[in-house]
């Protein structure tokens, strides 16, 4: 037991949290999907306040999933080189995540604001999938 203790120390180092290819903007783009989905049954049903109570709760749980989501490609797959290659990519994460925040998705019942998070989510998609070519 002693020899645990004072055992010399091994420093190990990795550059992401799980095992390369498990990272896919597909995650954020199907939390994204379910945001429209949901503003479109509030849509259909105006009158209904018990429904779109519900509905803003889940709306809200999958809006900050969207931007999870983000976040875990931004902070852990895209490296400098990405962002040297793609400068616009900041911009394009930072405005996707506030379209599915505060002053997006989490705050309006309009379905063209779930439609423009999901176009720049496409955009990060597109990113995404050509740096997994390089």
């Amino acid at each position: 037991m002693l020899r645990r203790i004072f055992a010399p120390t091994i420093e190990v180092s990795a550059h992401c949290d799980l095992p390369c290819g498990v990272y896919d903007p597909a995650q954020a783009r199907i939390e994204a999907e379910s945001v429209k989905a949901i503003l479109q049954k509030v849509a259909d049903k105006p009158d209904d306040i018990d429904f779109k109570i519900r509905a803003a709760i889940i709306k809200e749980q999958r809006s900050e999933l969207v931007k999870h989501h983000l976040w875990v490609l931004w902070t852990d797959y895209f490296k400098p080189p990405h962002f040297e290659k793609y400068p616009q990519l900041h911009t394009l994460v930072n405005e996707a995540t506030k379209l599915a925040g505060a002053g997006g998705t989490k705050a309006s019942w309009d379905v063209a604001t779930a439609d423009e998070l999901l176009a720049k989510i496409d955009e990060i998609a597109k990113i995404f999938w050509e740096t997994k070519k390089a």
